[in-house]
């Protein structure tokens, strides 16, 4: 058969299949002559006619895509058919997309088949963008939150800010007065922190977001009328585009971002402020998040500070020592608390306290600080430990407290070489006193626990301490502490008589010292309650002198 006769007849067919196609068709030999071209190629190459050169009217990428394609050897000797090119090309065609197919004739002509994806490019550049965003505002927010530092959080904002939605970020905080908190940042530069004294009503649209009202488009701000002082001096060039949007805060505006563009890039557009004010809801939210944190923390600050053990001193001639250990690592408080309130005169008692309230945490906590301040109000009491007990469980009855508590009071006076004691127990381990030659005794004291009966009972015991003798006050985190080889036995009583006789000479505070140290080895790592000891102990006369003497009380360390 002759080849020409044959590649004419395949032409045809090919004319034939997409003169009248809705797609736009280009038939080009080999050299890149346009043959053909159907209707709807027309209306996209207006400037092509057959016999044209394809590139002289057809875009670049496709005359190239033609050269490069026609430039391959064709398949005759095998097949006699047409065949498909290389896979689609793609480029722009005025402001629109074309995909480009190319279907090769065995006699080196080229059917180009155009399809228009402008509108699925779009869709996808649109999604691949949402993508984006999402995942940048996944991170702001990781990032935002990972700190519940108010300046640092501040700082985070401002950076993400100017490196992704700005040249450069301004957060402006609530303030007092005209003075407010500015935190400002240009492009991936470092992040600067002032103190400025402004008047917010000098830009448009500030004033309402420091307030929280909705943000002012930006094409109604004039680039020009922003003050100098929002402007910051690292930034290039003038001001060309502003957007200024409020930080949401939790029910309180948390402070107003500026984002700022300069002149020779591109404005703002609205799609840019709507994601501008999703950034900033986050920011906000992280913001708020970390001023209500600092707000607990300085509250809390000041409440712990009242109920944590006082540091005890020397008072009126007597030593007195404490130590305490919360339950938790990260606690600082609990339900075990120890007191001392120093005597008006040298002749006088000063009144030692320790306790043990039901349960851990912050409950227990709050029920200590309620104990020790009604025996503090109780002190005028003092001299009569029953009566003390009595007034208690009764404040105790009446609170909406369920808890209750053991307690054990020892007044303390020193008489020349002796120090003269009052113990009264209620519902709380007997003290342990350690005498000269490591005899250790256990006071003659019992009661009931308070919080709990309507009437309680108490006996008080006296003791006499010698130069060298202590009397040691501790609750049960101290004995039943689990620890050991096995990390299931109780420390208990014994070893702590054992440890107390080897105390006998010490100071008040060497003697608390070996004693939390004995626990703590015994416990090691493991969990353990409250832990305190209180240790009262006639000092050696060298030791008792005018300078150390004073009050015990509530001071902190």
């Amino acid at each position: 058969m002759d080849t020409t006769t044959t590649s004419s007849a395949g032409s045809l067919e090919l004319r034939t299949s997409w003169a009248s196609a809705p797609y736009p068709v280009v038939l080009a030999d080999r050299s890149g002559t346009v043959v053909e071209l159907n209707t709807a190629a027309s209306a996209v190459f207006s400037a092509l006619s057959p016999g044209d050169r394809l590139r002289d009217g057809a875009p670049d990428w496709l005359a190239d895509a033609h050269l490069r394609l026609s430039a391959e050897p064709t398949e005759q000797q095998s097949e006699q058919r047409p065949e498909s090119g290389d896979g689609p090309h793609s480029g722009q065609v005025g402001d629109r997309s074309y995909e480009a197919h190319a279907t090769r004739g065995s006699d080196g002509d080229v059917v180009w088949w155009l399809v228009d994806d402008t509108d699925r490019r779009l869709a996808e550049e649109a999604l691949h963008g949402e993508r984006q965003r999402t995942s940048f505002l996944a991170e702001a927010s990781n990032a935002l939150l990972s700190s519940l530092n108010v300046n640092r959080c501040m700082e985070v904002t401002a950076q993400l800010a100017a490196t992704h939605l700005a040249d450069a970020a301004v957060i402006i905080a609530p303030g007092k007065g005209r003075r407010h908190p500015m935190t400002s940042c240009v492009g991936s530069g470092e992040v600067v922190r002032s103190i400025v004294d402004i008047d917010t009503t000098s830009m448009p649209g500030l004033a309402e977001a420091l307030q929280g009202f909705p943000p002012v488009p930006s094409r109604w701000i004039d680039p020009a009328s922003a003050p100098e002082w929002v402007v910051p001096e690292e930034m290039d060039g003038s001001v060309g585009s502003v957007v200024i949007t409020p930080l949401p805060g939790h029910g309180t505006p948390g402070g107003a971002l500026v984002l700022l563009r300069t002149s020779g890039g591109t404005a703002f557009s609205e799609d840019a402020e709507v994601f501008a004010r999703l950034f900033a809801a986050r920011a906000g939210a992280a913001l708020a998040a970390a001023r209500m944190y600092a707000e607990q923390s300085s509250i809390t600050t000041t409440l712990m500070r009242e109920l944590l053990p006082p540091t005890l001193h020397q008072v009126n001639g007597v030593e007195f020592a404490g130590g305490y250990r919360a339950s938790g690592h990260s606690d600082r408080v609990g339900g075990d608390f120890y007191d001392v309130h120093p005597g008006a005169g040298e002749d006088q008692e000063s009144l030692a306290v320790l306790g043990d309230v039901c349960g851990k945490g912050l409950e227990a906590a709050v029920l200590t600080g309620k104990i020790r301040n009604t025996l503090h109000a109780l002190l005028p009491l003092a001299d009569d430990h029953a009566r003390m007990l009595r007034l208690l469980n009764t404040a105790l009855l009446n609170s909406h407290h369920t808890r209750f508590a053991t307690l054990v009071l020892a007044s303390a006076a020193r008489h020349e070489d002796r120090t003269r004691l009052r113990v009264t127990s209620a519902g709380h381990p007997a003290p342990l006193i350690v005498r000269r030659d490591g005899t250790v005794e256990e006071a003659d004291t019992s009661g009931s626990l308070v919080g709990v009966l309507r009437s309680i009972k108490s006996t008080t015991t006296t003791i006499d301490l010698a130069v060298g003798e202590s009397c040691l006050l501790f609750t049960d985190g101290i004995t039943e502490a689990r620890g050991g080889p096995l990390g299931d036995e109780m420390f208990g009583e014994s070893r702590l008589r054992e440890a107390l006789g080897e105390c006998a000479g010490m100071p008040a505070e060497a003697v608390v010292e070996r004693i939390q140290m004995l626990a703590a080895e015994w416990v090691g790592r493991g969990r353990h309650d409250d832990m305190a000891v209180v240790a009262i102990t006639t000092p050696r006369p060298d030791v008792f002198s005018a300078l150390t003497r004073g009050a015990a009380g509530r001071r902190r360390a």
